[in-house]
Parts: structure tokens; C-alpha cells; sequence
């Protein structure tokens, strides 16, 4: 099934057994793939590989040799990259799977508007997070033994989701960082509500602190070496 790809979207059997049949085959349609695969190539050939190649891989190739606005620009460039490169891939995949009558779930759903890490996590590599959670998270026992093997079922699971980018440092300490920032988002929602606390931040504050937390984030996973 040449539409897959290793890195997603991850489709699970049940969807994709399902449709095998041709009595089960979904309509085709050529107008929405042909919207999905024109898209994903402009994000991944237009945005993603100009953004790589005109502002990001220089930066993180030499940070030293970089001034502090260029850095900046670097960081939130590569969050875009990442973003185009990821969701244009999984558009182009989910296309062409469109054309063979194929109907496979949406993989990313605007992340950069999420709220919170845990709501990031929902939108961004939807079949991955989905896949983690089911298969790591519940597995290990999700949140069904009291809150120190909460946070540990939540830790354990963004460290195995970042050493599947790659056996790198940096695609673990990213994992760790990001389970610990969910560990302490969830501690202190959890606080927030026994203790009656008011959520006194404005929704558009939550989606800029969040959108800067996964940059910083994106600068671990991006970096060659952590030195």
C-alpha cells in the first residue's frame, strides 16, 4: 500500500481492513484529493524546504555566528518548517490514498492554535499521539492508579514518543522535557480545580504561551548535538 509512510499517517488495521473490500470503498473523490495532495506539496516544497534551506539550517548549523534576532526568526521558522514538512507529507499520503478510495483520518488539526501542551498533543501527529496514548499510555495504566503513576505512565510514554523520531539525545531529553511539562500542566490543573482556582488567563494568552513552550521544545529536537 505505497500511500503509507513509516513516519505516518499510522493507520490502525481496524480502519484500513475495513475498507479492502470494494463494497466498503469510499466515493472517490478528486477534487478533495487533488486539494490534499496540491496542498501537502506546496507546504512540504514551498514552505518547509525554502524555510530549511533560506534561514533555518544555517542558523542551527552555526548558532554562534548568528545575532539574536536571526535566532529568534530561526526558531519560529523552524517551527514552521516542521509543521509544513509533517502535515504536507501526511496531506500528500492521505491524497492519494483518497484516489484508491482509501478514507483515512486527518493527521494534524491546526496545532499551533492548541491551548495547552495537552491540547498541542491532540492536534499535532494525530495518529502517533492517538497510537501512544492507546497502545503506551493505557497500556501502562493511564491515569487509573492515583497520580504518581499518572505522571509516570505520562513520562514513560513521551520518552518512548520521542525516541520513536530517533535514537538520539536530543529526541530523548525532548521527550523528557515534554513529559515533565505535561506531568506539571496536569498537576496543576488538577490543583486548580480542588482548590476552586479561576482560570484567569485569556484564550489567546494560553495559545501564544503554549505556541513558545513547543518552540523551545523545537530546539532540543531540531539540534545536532545538546553541547
Amino acid at each position: 500500500f505505497f500511500p503509507q509512510l513509516v513516519a505516518g499517517p499510522i493507520v490502525r488495521a481496524r480502519d484500513f481492513l475495513t475498507q479492502l473490500s470494494n463494497e466498503s470503498r469510499a466515493p472517490i473523490d478528486v477534487g478533495k484529493s487533488l486539494k490534499l495532495i496540491l496542498g501537502g506539496l506546496f507546504k512540504k516544497v514551498v514552505i518547509a524546504d525554502i524555510l530549511a534551506a533560506e534561514l533555518v539550517d544555517d542558523v542551527f548549523a552555526n548558532p554562534n555566528g548568528s545575532t539574536g534576532l536571526e535566532t529568534l526568526f530561526a526558531i519560529y521558522g523552524y517551527a514552521i518548517q516542521i509543521y509544513a514538512d509533517f502535515s504536507g507529507y501526511s496531506d500528500i499520503a492521505i491524497g492519494i490514498a483518497l484516489l484508491l478510495g482509501f478514507k483515512f483520518e486527518m493527521n494534524f488539526n491546526q496545532p499551533y492554535r492548541a491551548t495547552s501542551l495537552q491540547d498541542f498533543w491532540r492536534r499535532w501527529h494525530i495518529s502517533l499521539s492517538t497510537w501512544l496514548r492507546d497502545y503506551l499510555y493505557v497500556s501502562l495504566g493511564g491515569n487509573r492508579r492515583g497520580r504518581i503513576f499518572t505522571c509516570r505512565n505520562l513520562l514513560l510514554t513521551m520518552i518512548l514518543g520521542g525516541l520513536w523520531h530517533g535514537a538520539a539525545f536530543s529526541f530523548l531529553v525532548w521527550g523528557v522535557i515534554h513529559g515533565l511539562l505535561l506531568v506539571i500542566e496536569r498537576s496543576y490543573k488538577e490543583w486548580r480545580l480542588e482548590y476552586g482556582k479561576p482560570q484567569k488567563a485569556f484564550r489567546i494568552l494560553q495559545i501564544v504561551f503554549t505556541f513558545h513552550l513547543v518552540c523551545a521544545t523545537w530546539v532540543i529536537f531540531r539540534s545536532a548535538n545538546l553541547n
